[in-house]
C-alpha cells in the first residue's frame, strides 16, 4: 500500500493522465485522507474515504479504514474532502452577456459555435469542482444539451453529468428575442405552448427528446413597460406538473412575481428559480408545499455590473436590494434553498460565485455547502446516487485547501477532482 503526498498525487495525475470519462479499472482503489471530510451534511475530523472503482466503499474514522495492497493512498494535509458540487441552475449554451447579448447569441451565433462553446463551458465547470449540473434551457439551441450530455457520458469530452431540460417552455408571445420588427418571424429562445393540450404535447415531446427536467416560465417581462407578469394559468401549470410527474420528471419554474410564484407553488413544481419579489407570505406557502428556491443571486449582480455598477464602491441598485430582502425572507421562512447561480449569465467555471454570494446575503457557510451537495441532490431526486460521501454512492469527490466552513471561498482552491471514480 503506497502512501502518496498531495504533491506526488498532483504529479501522478499530470503524468498518468487517465482518459477523461474512462471507466475506472476493475481493481482501481483509492484511500483518500485529509484533515476534514464534509459528508454532505456534517463536517468530520480524522475521517478518510475509501473508493473502489466508481463507488464510495466506506467513509469514516481513518483508523477503521483498511485499503488493500493495490490501493493508492492519497493524503492531503490541511485540506477538506467534499462531495462533488452540484450546480442547480446552469445554461451551458450561453456565455456572459457583456461579451454578446442574449438576443445576439440566439439569433447570430451558429449552432456549431454554440455547441463548441458549450464543450468548453462543460470542461470549465467540471474543473471548478462541479461534477453535476442542472442545465435549465439551451436558449435556442434545441435539444443539443442532450447530445452534450451523451458525449460526456461516453467519454468523448470531459464535463459534469447533466440534468437536461432541453428547450424549456414559454407561453406564446411572452419570450424573446423581440428586438426585430414584429413582421419578422425569428427563432425563439424556448418552446411556445398554450392550453392544457398544448402543454401536454410539449412536455411529452421534450421528455421524448431526452429532457430530465421540465422548465416552465411562470412569468416573464411581457407586461406594460416590459414589467414581469404571469404567463401560464394555474391549470396549465398543474397539467405540466401532472404530465411530467407521470414519467418521474421534476418541474422547475422561472418566476419573479408574487402571482407567478403562487401559481407555480400551488401547481406543485419542484423548484422556483429567482424569486426576486418573494415575501414572507409566498415563502411560507412554498415551505408548506415543499417547494425549494434557487435564488440565482450571482446572475442578478452580474447583470447590474454589466450595466456599470461597481460592487463594493457604489450604492446597491434596487434589484440587489430587492434580492437581499427576498433571500432573507426565504431564509426566515425556512424554505429549502438550492445552490444555483444562473451561470452562463456570468462565466462558467466561476460557479462558486453564487456560494460566496449566499454567504454574503446571510447564509451560513455549512448551509451553503449542504445546498451545493446533499440538498440539491435530494431536491433533484438524485440523492440515491450523489450529493453525499456515503457507502454505495458514486465516487464524486473534490479536495479543497483549508476548511470551507471557515471561509466558503476555499472551495475555489481545488487540489483534486474525482468524478465517477476517475481523477481529473
Amino acid at each position: 500500500m503506497k502512501k502518496l503526498t498531495g504533491l506526488t498525487v498532483f504529479l501522478m495525475i499530470i503524468l498518468l493522465k487517465p482518459a477523461l470519462g474512462q471507466p475506472p479499472g476493475n481493481d482501481s482503489s483509492y484511500l483518500i485522507e485529509a484533515d476534514w471530510v464534509f459528508d454532505g451534511e456534517q463536517m468530520h475530523e480524522g475521517w478518510g474515504v475509501l473508493v473502489r472503482r466508481n463507488l464510495i466503499e466506506l467513509a469514516g474514522d481513518i483508523k477503521t479504514l483498511r485499503a488493500d495492497a493495490k490501493s493508492r493512498v492519497l493524503r492531503f494535509p490541511g485540506c477538506t474532502i467534499i462531495p462533488g458540487l452540484i450546480e442547480g441552475h446552469s445554461h451551458l449554451f450561453l456565455h456572459p452577456y457583456n461579451e454578446t447579448s442574449w438576443s445576439d447569441q440566439v439569433l447570430k451565433e451558429s449552432r456549431a459555435e454554440r455547441v463548441a462553446r458549450a464543450v468548453v463551458h462543460a470542461r470549465s465547470t467540471l474543473m471548478a469542482g462541479f461534477t453535476t449540473v442542472r442545465d435549465l434551457g439551451t436558449e435556442g439551441a434545441g435539444y443539443d444539451d442532450v447530445g452534450l450530455k451523451e458525449a460526456i457520458e461516453k467519454g468523448v469530452i470531459p464535463g459534469p453529468r447533466i440534468l437536461a431540460s432541453t428547450r424549456a417552455i414559454v407561453a406564446t408571445g411572452s419570450y424573446g428575442p423581440k428586438n426585430l420588427s414584429y413582421d419578422v418571424i425569428v427563432p425563439k429562445g424556448a418552446a411556445e405552448a398554450d392550453g392544457e393540450e398544448g402543454i401536454t404535447k410539449e412536455v411529452r415531446t421534450q421528455i421524448g427528446k431526452g429532457a430530465d427536467v421540465v422548465k416552465l416560465y411562470a412569468d416573464y417581462g411581457w407586461g406594460e413597460n416590459h414589467e414581469p407578469e404571469p404567463t401560464f394559468t394555474l391549470d396549465e401549470m398543474k397539467k405540466a406538473v401532472e404530465v411530467a410527474s407521470s414519467s418521474n420528471r421534476i418541474v422547475a419554474a422561472h418566476s419573479s412575481t408574487l402571482e407567478g410564484m403562487r401559481r407555480a407553488t400551488l401547481a406543485g413544481v419542484t423548484t422556483i428559480e429567482h424569486g426576486d419579489n418573494g415575501n414572507s407570505e409566498i415563502f411560507n406557502l412554498m415551505k408548506e408545499k415543499g417547494v425549494a428556491l434557487c435564488p440565482t443571486i450571482a446572475a442578478s449582480e452580474a447583470i447590474e455590473e454589466y450595466r456599470g455598477w461597481k460592487k463594493g464602491s457604489q450604492p446597491e441598485p434596487n434589484s440587489v436590494i430587492l434580492k437581499k430582502k427576498s433571500f432573507k425572507a426565504a431564509l426566515d421562512a425556512g424554505v429549502k434553498i438550492c445552490m444555483g447561480g444562473d451561470v452562463g449569465v456570468f462565466p462558467h467555471g466561476d460557479n462558486a460565485r453564487e456560494m460566496e454570494d449566499m454567504v454574503e446575503y446571510g447564509m451560513k457557510p455549512i448551509d451553503v455547502l449542504r445546498s451545493s451537495t446533499s440538498i440539491n441532490a435530494d431536491v433533484f431526486r438524485i440523492g440515491d446516487k450523489l450529493g453525499r460521501i456515503k457507502t454505495g454512492l458514486l465516487a464524486d469527490l473534490i479536495v479543497v485547501e483549508g476548511n470551507p466552513v471557515e471561509n466558503i471561498s476555499l472551495v475555489r482552491r481545488i487540489r483534486m477532482i474525482m468524478k465517477n471514480g476517475v481523477i481529473y
